[in-house]
């Protein structure tokens, strides 16, 4: 059976949405900032027509990027995560979004609640090890929700806490709080949490360590992600 492709009612072509979908995601650009640029390459469209694009193909590209990437990782044979939590406003209420990164950088899984107890604790493992499996080591602050939810699930052993074991997590927080800033915060949970799914699917695709690669190696895997990105949603 020939798949359906997902932009078959849109005059646009498949190319210029992805394109202004990876630049909303990818940059701390906002949806003006994206209209102004796509204006200069000829491209005549609203910012409302990008919000639209980036609301209904954005979900659509970071699932079949996590859907090729999930299996990859659960074969790592000593696959280390580690957790944090952010402290998130949304319209002046405080939440709290949970975050697990891999040894390599690679952002797992994010959730985000009202509260910071054992419940959200334990919610958010199950959704992160239902989806990659059970990790060898989980590296965690010393928040005694973590220790709780461990406990329920029963790997309370494989949990490792020290100071600065969890550097990982917190450096991954930083194009999250980029982002965040250029996007004036979040209006809504659900807004929140759609969005923060989709830019680290996004960030995991073009994320290539350009510190620790030589420039030839780094170019070459940038436009391998960028290859693949143009792929998406192709029938």
């Amino acid at each position: 059976m020939t798949k359906r492709s997902p932009f078959r009612y849109f005059k646009t072509s498949p190319e210029i949405i992805r394109l202004a979908v990876l630049m909303y995601v990818r940059f701390p650009l906002s949806l003006l900032n994206v209209e102004y640029l796509l204006h200069e390459r000829g491209v005549d469209v609203s910012h409302e027509t990008i919000r639209f694009w980036w609301n209904r193909f954005g979900p659509l590209f970071a699932a079949e990027i996590r859907r090729k990437r999930a299996s990859r990782m659960r074969c790592y044979s000593n696959w280390q995560w580690h957790t944090d939590e952010v402290f998130v406003k949304i319209n002046g209420v405080q939440h709290y979004l949970w975050r697990a990164v891999d040894h390599e950088g690679e952002v797992l899984e994010s959730y985000v609640t009202k509260r910071r107890d054992r419940t959200a604790a334990l919610k958010f493992l199950k959704k992160a090890m239902k989806r990659y499996g059970q990790p060898e080591v989980v590296v965690t602050d010393k928040l005694c929700s973590y220790g709780a939810a461990m406990k329920v699930i029963g790997n309370a052993t494989r949990q490792e806490t020290g100071r600065w074991k969890n550097n990982r997590a917190e450096n991954s927080h930083l194009p999250f709080r980029r982002r965040e800033r250029a996007m004036h915060r979040f209006r809504r949970m659900r807004s929140l949490q759609k969005f923060i799914s989709v830019h680290a699917s996004v960030l995991n695709h073009f994320n290539q360590d350009r510190s620790l690669s030589k420039r030839d190696h780094f170019k070459h895997n940038q436009t391998a992600a960028l290859a693949e990105w143009r792929g998406l949603g192709a029938a």
